[in-house]
This record gives C-alpha cells, structure tokens and sequence, in this order.
C-alpha cells in the first residue's frame, strides 16, 4: 500500500489529472447554464453551453501550457493570453449566430451574451480561479432566472403582441385601422399588409 501512495504523483501527472478535473468543472458550470436555458427553450441549450464552457477551458489550458514551454528561452516569447483572447472573438460569431432580427424586432440577445459569459467562466476556470468562476456561475443562473422573472412580471404589461385585424371589404385604407387602434389606446407599428378579392388581412 505504501508503493502505492508514493507512485500516486506520477500517476497524476500520467494521466493529467487536475486538467481533467478542470475540464470536468467547466462541464459542469457550463450544464448548470445550459439546463436553464434548456428548460427556457432556447436554441443555445444544455449541449452547447457545456461545449463551449470546456472549449474555453482547454483552449485556454493549452495557451498557458504554451508559453510555458518557451518560458526557458531567451530567443522564444509567447503571450500566455493569446489564444484565450481570440476565444472571445470566436464566440463574437457564435453568438451572432444567435441574434434574430425579424420585423423590427431583435430576439436572441439574452442568449449571445449568456454564450460569452459562459466562455468566460470556462477562461475563469482554465486559469484556475475556481471560487470565481462558481461564484460567476451562480450569479448568471441568478440573473437568468430571478431576475428573468421579475422582468416578465414587471414589464408584462408592455410586451409587444401581435394583431391580426381581418376586413370584409378590401378597400378599407390603413389609416382607418390606425385610427382604430388609437381609439383603443393601443400602440401599433404596421408590419404588413394583405389585400384580396375577398378582404384585406393587416398585421
């Protein structure tokens, strides 16, 4: 049993252990965000906050492992921070995947930037500052989820809906229909606009 502890450490460094127990954390961190998101039904869900969370974990594992191996030469510098700055650039074009804008509406923001911050805390977690990065984790399911419900209670009563008003007579201008909707109090912004045989068809 005593030959066994004492060929633990090479064990360890054999099989690189505490890399895989940090990529194992950023799997974890980026789960915990991407199950809400899931559950939220959103395109960016449980798989692709987990992968991202690992990538920027081992991509900036392999940026500080770089300029450490041309840490002992004095012709050879590199920037430990290099390839984990260009980790926020790619997840830029990630999350502008995201982004939908459809009818003067922009949907998706909520999503991009919880993309980024996820890819932070697989950053947090790579330069091994793991109170932070938990604590990071725990203050963005507190945001997504707290505060996303005090948002949707709050500002419910300004959220935008969409009307369909359907006329028997297709001449009716739209002017008509705007001042019917002013009568109402009701704000519209006109998006289209369907005219037939049969009626006309404003959304």
């Amino acid at each position: 049993m005593e030959g066994f502890f004492d060929q633990l450490p090479a064990w360890i460094e054999a099989f690189r252990l505490p890399v895989l127990g940090r990529l194992a954390l950023a799997a974890v961190l980026g789960a915990l965000v991407g199950l809400e998101r899931e559950l939220a039904g959103k395109p960016a869900g449980l798989r692709t906050n987990i992968l991202i969370c690992v990538g920027a974990e081992l991509l900036t594992e392999a940026s500080l492992g770089i300029a450490s191996g041309f840490a002992m030469h004095d012709l050879v510098r590199a920037d430990p921070a290099r390839i984990a700055a260009q980790i926020v650039s790619g997840i830029g074009f990630i999350g502008a995947g995201t982004i939908l804008v459809a009818r003067g509406s922009v949907l998706g923001l909520t999503t991009a930037a919880t993309l980024w911050v996820v890819a932070a805390i697989g950053i947090t977690v790579g330069i091994h500052a793991y109170v932070e990065a938990i604590g990071a984790t725990v203050l963005v399911l507190v945001v997504l989820l707290v505060i996303g419900a005090l948002e949707k209670r709050v500002f419910q009563a300004r959220a935008e809906r969409t009307l369909r008003v359907s006329l028997e007579a297709p001449h009716v201008a739209p002017d008509a229909v705007r001042d019917l909707l002013a009568e109402l109090e009701i704000r519209a912004q006109p998006l289209s606009m369907k005219r037939s045989a049969e009626g006309a068809e404003y959304v």
